[in-house]
Parts: structure tokens; C-alpha cells; sequence
């Protein structure tokens, strides 16, 4: 994955062999956490939505690479030092921290994840075509409007993921989405919602 500065990119991933990710309302919360804290310093998110098997992010990129702490466990996580931490090595160590709480909770081996996650790059100046989501997760966005932007279609395909998997009638069931937060049924403090406003589709 390049990421650039600047711009909006819709990250996604899946359950290896698309078995869950998920197992309880505490995973989908402690995702979240994992999100916050290994994610949103490099970015705003604009869109989220965490399903039994994937998730999808909505990001917009401050920061590809940052300077962090980096402390030695021998010393009593003193800080010892810094070091250069990219947004994907991030990433990475998020999924990882992720999978290994989920082995130990499950009490199974193996990648949780499919190896690659994919971060797509939106820019308004690419050619629509109706398998554009196909090839993440086997299904097309139902909504896909030409008159909108790339941008303004993933926004919308992320919140109505949960309604055209079938998990439930209307986004606003769905408690683990943004979509909830953009219409006033929560106040979450994991968006930007004046940033994510410019994406809603009447």
C-alpha cells in the first residue's frame, strides 16, 4: 500500500478464507480501540463499518509516516529513544495485535486476515465501472451513482455494507458503522463528521 498525503483512501480487509473476525460485541469494540490508536494519528476517518468477516475504513491521510516512542519492556517502558513509524507498518502491527488476542480467545492458529490489506486511492478522476468493490468482498455497490464521486460512492457503500450483506433492514440497526453517527443516533468521537459531511448523498 503507497499512501499519500493529502488524500482519501478506502482501506479493507477480510477474515482468511472469509471466516470471522468477529466473534462477540467486545471484539468489534476492542477493534475499534486498536483503530484509534494505531490508525487515527496518521489520519481523520471519515467512514467505518466492522462486519463478522471484514472491515472497511474511510481515511483521509495527514501523516504516511510519523516519529513514535520507543521504549525497551527491560526498562520499565522508559522511553529510551524514538523511531520512524510508517502508516502501514501500522497497520500491520495493528492486525497483528488484533489476530493475536482473537488466537488466544478462540484458541486457533493460522493468519486471522487475508495477507494483503488493500487501500484504494479515491480520486474523482477515475472511471466508474460496476465491479470496482467486486473483486474486495464478491459484491457490487448497489448504490453506484455516476453522478457522484468515487468518494461520495464508497461513503455510502461502506454504511449500506451491513444492509446489503443482509445482517440487517437499515443502516442505522447496525451499531458497529459510522452511519449511526452521521444521523444523530450516537455521538461517537471516532469520525470527523465535518469532514465526512461533504460525502453525504441525499
Amino acid at each position: 500500500m503507497e499512501f499519500i498525503k493529502g488524500e482519501l483512501f478506502h482501506i479493507y480487509n477480510r477474515g482468511n478464507n472469509r471466516d470471522k473476525i468477529f466473534y462477540s460485541r467486545r471484539n468489534y469494540l476492542f477493534f475499534l480501540e486498536k483503530i484509534n490508536t494505531y490508525i487515527s494519528p496518521y489520519g481523520e476517518l471519515i467512514a467505518w463499518c466492522l462486519l463478522p468477516n471484514h472491515f472497511h475504513l474511510m481515511v483521509y491521510i495527514k501523516d504516511v509516516e510519523l516519529i513514535v516512542p520507543s521504549t525497551d519492556p527491560l526498562a520499565n517502558s522508559e522511553r529510551v529513544g524514538v523511531k520512524k513509524r510508517t502508516l502501514n507498518q501500522s497497520i500491520g502491527i495493528m492486525l497483528r495485535s488484533y489476530t493475536n488476542a482473537i488466537k488466544k480467545q478462540e484458541g486457533r492458529t493460522g493468519a486471522l486476515f487475508q495477507e494483503e490489506t488493500k487501500a484504494v486511492l479515491l480520486k474523482e478522476s477515475l472511471t466508474f465501472t460496476p465491479s470496482y468493490f467486486n473483486t474486495a468482498f464478491g459484491t457490487k455497490i448497489n448504490t453506484l451513482n455516476e453522478d457522484k464521486s468515487y468518494a461520495e460512492n464508497c461513503f455510502n457503500y461502506i454504511h449500506s455494507n451491513p444492509v446489503s450483506s443482509g445482517l440487517v433492514k437499515t443502516a442505522g440497526d447496525w451499531e458497529f458503522s459510522s452511519y449511526c453517527d452521521y444521523v444523530g443516533l450516537r455521538n461517537g468521537k471516532l469520525i470527523n463528521k465535518d469532514r465526512g459531511k461533504e460525502f453525504l448523498v441525499p
